[in-house]
């Protein structure tokens, strides 16, 4: 898991603002790209254009039972299920997903699902309801969300006594109720790994759902070292430093543990009986807060979705970079490369660019033609801040070609839009709001000279703290 450059900005909150809109011309950009108007992103409804890739292809496609286990399985689920979902389970069997075995144990979706059916599940949640949020994600993994979840009026004392410790001072407790009801999710990173799973890992990110709407809400994952560092000592520091649960198996391997923090059980526990709209799911909660968890050393707290600053960030908010780089080698169990493509000046705003955008498309393209999604971090200068960079995670899927030449549209998947479709953009408009992506790292390493990107943000937050 390395990285060219690495910035302390926090660029992970929304705050309801288009995130691609408003985008400002840099200055001193070695090829910048002329202004143009922004145009609304188109939503398209073709969802299987965008889900099966050639990183599969090692995972042999499957769309008929064959053993009578599988056959017993497949009967359960579908006395389990009403007409609407039974649909859903005959297309999870024929587009090949159901039987897909690309998981940390070599366990299908199938096996999965009928462990959520079969077997004990958390007190506080209905595993009928979590097996039809699956097949929802099957069906259509753009359904996942970051968008928060109010709390019912029934539950709101109790909640706000977790959060304030019990305090009965009236001030505390109305700043807690306000905070409650105007929750928006700092998540994305997080939602972006949750889809990134779904769709590239799909059997894995059902078995960790198993395993977190478990009565022991958590899930154990073998990960290879040289996913996090070429060194195997530097990859324990790591480990270590982000207070990840793990035990050696030996030098190569090690067997860590993914949790969410202790109150998502709660939330996940109220939205099994009180989702809204398009709010989070029950399985969006405990993925994502399992991965804020992993990203900010253990400290995040779903209730009030804050994280503690760490060695890498003064901030309380959402993921940096690096921090959801580490997220997404670790759960992936692949070296991914965090690629800074903005420079970002010391009043947090856009000061040119590290690469012309020809070379990042360039790169982008050849990461998706290797079959990867790729996660990146947009950025716009925030009105309400002094034109500093606000910012939002997305993961980009496709890209499509003009037929007629000029330029092309990229495709992408956006946590926080509304929307459970996938987005199109002009490639002009995205290039020059990417301010980071994360990239495999043979693509990464082909122009730039690297340090692990851990060193980097230690010398980064040093060096910060100096100047202070």
């Amino acid at each position: 898991m390395d990285s060219v450059r690495i910035n302390n900005v926090n660029i992970y909150r929304t705050n309801d603002i288009n995130p691609i809109k408003n985008v400002v011309e840099a200055p001193a950009a070695d090829n910048s790209i002329k202004q143009e108007a922004s145009a609304t992103p188109s939503f398209k409804s073709t969802l299987p254009t965008y889900r099966d890739t050639a990183q599969e292809s090692q995972f042999k496609v499957r769309t008929a039972l064959v053993t009578k286990d599988e056959k017993k399985q497949y009967n359960k689920l579908f006395e389990e299920l009403d007409s609407k979902y039974r649909k859903k389970l005959e297309y999870s069997l024929k587009t090949g997903l159901l039987l897909k075995n690309n998981s940390n144990d070599k366990s299908t979706v199938l096996n999965n699902l009928y462990k959520i059916i079969t077997e004990e599940r958390d007190p506080g949640l209905d595993k009928n309801k979590i097996l039809e949020e699956c097949l929802d994600i099957l069906a259509n993994p753009y359904v996942i969300t970051q968008t928060g979840e109010d709390i019912p009026k029934e539950y709101k004392k109790q909640i706000i006594g977790l959060v304030n410790g019990l305090s009965e001072d009236p001030k505390e407790i109305a700043e807690t109720n306000w905070q409650l009801d105007n929750l928006h999710t700092g998540t994305c990173p997080a939602a972006s790994i949750e889809f990134d799973l779904a769709t590239k890992h799909t059997a894995e990110f059902f078995r960790m759902v198993e395993g977190l709407t478990s009565p022991r809400n958590e899930v154990t994952k073998t990960i290879k070292m040289d996913s996090l560092s070429d060194k195997s000592s530097d990859a324990i520091w790591l480990l270590n430093t982000f207070k990840t649960p793990h035990q050696m198996k030996d030098f190569e391997t090690a067997e860590v543990l993914l949790k969410p923090d202790e109150n998502a059980i709660v939330r996940a526990r109220i939205q099994n009986h009180h989702r809204n709209g398009d709010e989070r799911s029950v399985i969006d909660v405990l993925m994502q807060s399992t991965l804020m968890q992993l990203g900010s050393q253990q400290t995040y707290n779903s209730l009030t979705d804050k994280r503690a600053p760490n060695l890498w960030t003064e901030e309380d908010g959402g993921l940096i970079d690096f921090e959801k780089t580490y997220v997404e080698s670790v759960v992936e169990d692949k070296n991914t490369t965090s690629v800074t493509y903005q420079k970002v000046d010391q009043n947090g705003k856009l000061a040119g660019y590290e690469k012309d955008f020809g070379t990042i498309k360039k790169e982008l393209l050849e990461t998706l033609k290797m079959g990867h999604n790729i996660i990146v971090g947009i950025t716009w200068p925030d009105p309400d801040n002094g034109g500093r960079l606000a910012g939002h995670e997305i993961t980009i899927v496709a890209y499509k070609p003009n037929p007629n030449g000029g330029e092309g549209t990229f495709i992408y998947q956006d946590s926080d839009d509304g929307v459970a479709k996938p987005v199109e953009i002009g490639e002009k408009e995205l290039l020059r709001s990417i301010h980071h992506a994360g990239l495999p790292d043979e693509i990464a390493s082909k122009d730039f000279d690297y340090k692990d990107s851990w060193e980097i943000g230690v010398e980064e937050f040093s060096n910060m703290k100096k100047q202070k």
